[in-house]
């Protein structure tokens, strides 16, 4: 096996995340991302590594039975978007149970005799199923680029196995019919307007961010804009990865299931100069003047001239409306603004919650109950009303007011919240807990961390986890120290995606 070499196999299985295993003779096997149990693919050998190849897929030559035909979306494939949409949905969620189930029991074999010898499969509750699976998102980031190098104007998500080029995601089914609407009326306002010009301001802030270097394709040409490579003055252009010229950059779309209130923000760097009013002008009254089920509340502009492919936040303003909007769980009120973290999806969050707060019980009534790694609030607010006091710890400050400005908002005076470390703020925390939930970022509880979290000797935790590969890891550290695992659970808050989501139980051994 060597790099670069072309290998036709069918796939055995599919590992968490997204990995595919495919045998090959000798013994030896790769692995490749993209692809479903079942499939026959051919794919090129990226790496080896003692005996195993790291594989990129090519082509799928057969289908998995088990796919549908056609698949559910019309951009399924070309979009880099959804793995498992061709699967039918109870499908998609035995795959996920069992890739969990993979990591996890092993986690928990060594300590199933601290456990009574009840096995794994007795502790483990199977997965619930989003209520919703398609239209279920309430935050899509679409990028701005073409299709094809040198193509028209695109506006969508990344084509897949593609930094550059642009899929026009107009028929997607993770989002509802709203989310289409704008994302057309937004790519043709900017593909037919007339007369955008790079002015001499516009060109002096080009030439302070690039020392005067012009490049023919990057956009801006003796002081005109350049769409597809030649010189003219229809539409306007896109941040070129590589020149780092033009304006467009992304557009963020938030919309609450229970409202239906739509928050808009267009990305845009800082590449342009007098004539941006009357563009942006235009822009809200194309948006404004759609047919939609949702209301839109705001429309904003956020400039990021940095030079990462990501949405970064280097100043807001808003062009009409407010700056937020406002969405409802488990009956209570949250206000989210356009970068604070909130659930993806908000029906499937209440199955989330419900679980988390189910498997809390009576055990939070009345006693004091951290919640670490607390984000906006959420599972705090939730947890409030059977609480004594809750007190949460999030490193994003910003994340932390929102999760205060939540909590006014459902008159909840027992929430504090503390803007912080983990690591470094818990020392500091006067009151100690008798209940602790944590809900960490995908990577996990970093070691110290988990160590200073196990010397508060609770009884119960209960751990969240959207990587269970991460879960597996942490869990084997609380059960080393007299934890025990007494329920767990998935909750698949992504379909058609790779992703999942697991809630566990723990109860300190002899408690």
């Amino acid at each position: 096996m060597k790099k670069g070499q072309i290998y036709v196999g069918t796939v055995e299985k599919v590992a968490f995340p997204n990995r595919g295993m495919i045998p090959l003779e000798n013994g030896k096997s790769a692995v490749v991302k993209n692809v479903l149990p079942g499939q026959k693919i051919s794919f090129s050998i990226q790496k080896v590594r003692k005996g195993k190849g790291e594989g990129r897929l090519l082509e799928v030559l057969e289908k998995s039975p088990k796919e549908m035909e056609p698949a559910p979306c019309c951009h399924f494939g070309a979009c880099g978007g959804c793995t498992f949409l061709s699967l039918p949905y109870e499908e998609q969620l035995k795959l996920k149970e069992q890739q969990v189930k993979e990591l996890l029991e092993p986690a928990y074999a060594p300590y199933q005799e601290a456990c009574g010898n009840v096995p794994f499969a007795d502790k483990f509750e199977g997965i619930k199923g989003s209520p919703r699976q398609f239209g279920y998102r309430n935050k899509m980031e679409f990028s701005f680029g073409d299709s094809y190098k040198g193509g028209p104007l695109a506006l969508g998500m990344h084509k897949r196995g593609s930094f550059h080029d642009i899929v026009t995601v107009d028929g997607c089914k993770i989002v509802d019919g709203d989310y289409s609407k704008i994302l057309m009326a937004a790519l043709s306002f900017f593909q037919s307007y007339k007369g955008f010009q790079g002015d001499g301001e516009s060109r002096k802030d080009v030439e302070s961010q690039t020392n005067g270097d012009f490049k023919k394709d990057a956009g801006f040409q003796n002081g005109q804009v350049s769409i597809n490579g030649t010189h003219g003055t229809m539409g306007v252009p896109y941040y070129h990865k590589k020149s780092h010229l033009g304006y467009l950059r992304h557009l963020l779309v938030r919309k609450a299931a229970k409202t239906g209130e739509i928050l808009v923000d267009l990305v845009t760097t800082s590449q342009i100069g007098r004539e941006e009013g009357p563009l942006l002008d235009g822009f809200c009254d194309a948006l404004l003047s759609l047919r939609l089920e949702g209301k839109i509340v705001g429309i904003l502009n956020t400039y990021n001239d940095s030079l990462a492919d990501a949405v970064i936040n280097q100043g807001t303003r808003a062009l009409y409306g407010v700056d937020y909007f406002y969405e409802e769980l488990l009956g209570l009120r949250f206000c989210i603004s356009p970068f604070s973290f909130f659930q993806t999806n908000s029906l499937g969050a209440e199955v989330l919650y419900e679980t988390a707060r189910d498997y809390i019980a009576d055990a939070g009534n009345g006693k004091i109950v951290y919640d670490l790694y607390s984000g906006t609030g959420t599972i705090a607010q939730i947890l409030a009303p059977v609480a004594k006091k809750v007190i949460g710890v999030e490193i994003v400050e910003e994340a932390v007011e929102a999760a205060r400005e939540n909590a006014r908002l459902n008159q909840l005076g027992n929430c504090e919240f503390i803007a912080g470390d983990v690591l470094k703020v818990l020392g500091n925390i006067e009151e100690k807990p008798d209940f602790i939930v944590l809900d960490p970022p995908r990577e996990g509880i970093h070691p110290k961390a988990l160590e200073r979290i196990i010397q508060y000797g609770v009884e119960k935790m209960v751990y969240i986890s959207c990587k269970p590969s991460s879960l597996a890891r942490d869990l084997e550290v609380l059960q080393a120290r007299g934890y025990m695992v007494e329920r767990v659970c998935c909750v698949d808050m992504f379909p058609a995606t790779a992703n999942i989501e697991c809630v566990v139980c723990m109860k300190k051994k002899d408690s």
